[in-house]
C-alpha cells in the first residue's frame, strides 16, 4: 500500500483508466438530468435540471481537482475514488426526482459525494502542509451546500428551488476563498481531464438523437435531423478543440503557482460549466426535435435548442476574454487570437429562438446547424495563420 505522507509531486500524465471509469457515471448523471427536464417541459422544470448540473458539475470538478494532484492509482486513493463513485451514481439514480420523492435521497448521495471528496483533499494535506490550511479554509462552504441540498429536501414549491440556489452558490463561492494559494496544476493532465468532459457533454447529444428517435421510425425526417443534429454536435467540437483548448493549456503551462491556480479556476472550474449546461440545453432540445421533426417547437425546447447553443458560444466569449486579459497583464505580445465570431454565433443562435417559435422543428434546427458552420468557415477563411500559429504551439 503506497504511503499516504509521501509529499505532492507536480506530474504530468496522461488521464488514467480510472478517472475515465469515474467519468462514466458522470456520464449518466448528465443524461439523468435531460430525462429530468425532458419529462418536465417547464420553466421551471428545466431550473431545476439546471441546479441539478451545477451541483452535479461541482462534485465532478472536485474530483478532476483531486486526481490532479494525487495519483488515482493509489491503493487509499483508488478506494475513495470508488466509494465516490458509488455516491455519484446513487446521486444519478435519484435525478429525475431530485425535486420530489427522490429528493432526499439525492441530496444524502450528494453529501456522500463531497465528503468523500473532502477527505481525499485531507490525504494530500498530509502531504503538503500549506495545501491543508487551503482544505480547512474552502471545507466548510464544500460541506455547507450538500446539507443545505439535504434540507431542501423537506421544503417544497419555491422555499426548496430557493435554498437549491443558496446551495449552489455556497458550494461556487469555495474556491473563492484561498485565492488559488496552496494548489498544485499538472497543465496537460488538467486540460485533458476538462476537455474530455467536453466530449462526454457532446456525446449526450448523440444520445439524445437516439431517445428522441424511439417509436418514430427511421423517417426521412428523423434521418435528416440526426445528421443536422451530428453537423451542429461537430461544429460544437470543432470550436471548442481547434483553437480554444490548445490556447488555455498554453496559458496553464506558461504560468506558475497562484496565477495558474487561478486560470484553472476561472477558465475550467467555473466558465466550462455554462459550456457544459449549453450542451446538455442543446441536446433537450435535439431529442424533442427528432421526437417530431415537422412539429413547432414549444416556448422550452425551442429555447433550449437554441438558447443552449448561445450559452455555449457566449461561455467561448468570456473564456477568450479571461485568456486574452490574462495575456495583457503578464505579457507585451500580441493577445491571443480572438475575433467576433464566437459573439455573432452566439447572438445569431439567440436571434433563431423566436424564430423556433413558428417554423417546423426540422427548420430551426437546419438554422441552428447553419449558424454554427458559418462560425467554422469563419475561422478558417479569417485567422488562418492565427490557428495555425496556435496549434504548432501547442505544449
Amino acid at each position: 500500500m503506497s504511503d499516504p505522507n509521501r509529499p505532492i509531486v507536480e506530474r504530468e500524465q496522461r488521464v488514467t483508466p480510472l478517472e475515465l471509469f469515474f467519468d462514466l457515471v458522470f456520464v449518466y448523471a448528465i443524461t439523468q438530468v435531460t430525462t429530468l427536464m425532458s419529462e418536465d417541459l417547464t420553466w421551471g422544470g428545466t431550473g431545476h435540471g439546471l441546479l441539478v448540473l451545477a451541483a452535479l458539475w461541482w462534485g465532478w470538478t472536485g474530483f478532476a481537482w483531486l486526481t490532479n494532484m494525487l495519483e488515482p492509482e493509489e491503493t487509499f486513493v483508488r478506494a475513495g475514488m470508488f466509494a465516490g463513485m458509488a455516491a455519484m451514481l446513487i446521486a444519478a439514480l435519484a435525478v429525475p426526482q431530485a425535486f420530489g420523492t427522490d429528493a432526499v435521497v439525492f441530496a444524502v448521495a450528494f453529501l456522500a459525494v463531497r465528503l468523500v471528496n473532502l477527505a481525499l483533499y485531507l490525504v494530500a494535506g498530509k502531504r503538503e502542509p500549506e495545501f491543508l490550511r487551503v482544505v480547512a479554509r474552502f471545507a466548510p462552504t464544500g460541506a455547507v451546500g450538500p446539507l443545505i441540498i439535504l434540507g431542501a429536501a423537506f421544503a417544497h414549491g419555491i422555499a426548496q428551488t430557493v435554498l437549491w440556489v443558496i446551495a449552489v452558490l455556497a458550494l461556487y463561492a469555495g474556491p473563492l476563498i484561498d485565492r488559488g494559494e496552496g494548489w498544485h496544476i499538472a497543465p496537460a493532465h488538467f486540460a485533458e481531464r476538462y476537455g474530455l468532459v467536453v466530449i462526454i457533454a457532446l456525446g449526450e447529444s448523440i444520445v439524445a438523437i437516439g431517445f428522441g428517435a424511439v417509436g418514430v421510425g427511421l423517417t426521412p425526417g428523423v434521418i435528416t435531423a440526426a445528421l443536422l443534429g451530428l453537423a451542429v454536435i461537430a461544429a460544437l467540437w470543432w470550436s471548442y478543440f481547434d483553437v480554444m483548448a490548445l490556447l488555455a493549456q498554453r496559458l496553464l503551462s506558461d504560468t506558475t503557482g497562484v496565477a495558474r491556480a487561478r486560470i484553472a479556476r476561472d477558465c475550467y472550474s467555473y466558465m466550462h460549466m455554462p459550456m457544459i449546461a449549453g450542451i446538455v440545453l442543446f441536446a433537450l432540445g435535439l431529442k424533442i426535435t427528432t421526437h417530431d421533426v415537422n412539429a413547432v417547437l414549444d416556448a422550452v425546447p425551442a429555447t433550449a435548442l437554441c438558447g443552449g447553443l448561445s450559452l455555449y458560444f457566449f461561455s467561448h466569449v468570456v473564456l477568450r476574454l479571461r485568456l486574452v486579459s490574462f495575456i495583457r497583464r503578464t505579457t507585451s505580445d500580441r493577445p491571443a487570437w480572438i475575433g467576433p465570431g464566437r459573439l455573432a454565433a452566439a447572438l445569431g443562435t439567440l436571434v433563431l429562438v423566436p424564430v423556433a417559435f413558428a417554423v417546423p422543428a426540422l427548420i430551426s434546427l437546419g438554422l441552428s446547424a447553419a449558424v454554427c458552420w458559418a462560425l467554422i468557415v469563419w475561422d478558417v477563411l479569417h485567422y488562418r495563420e492565427s490557428r495555425t500559429e496556435v496549434r504548432q504551439a501547442r505544449p
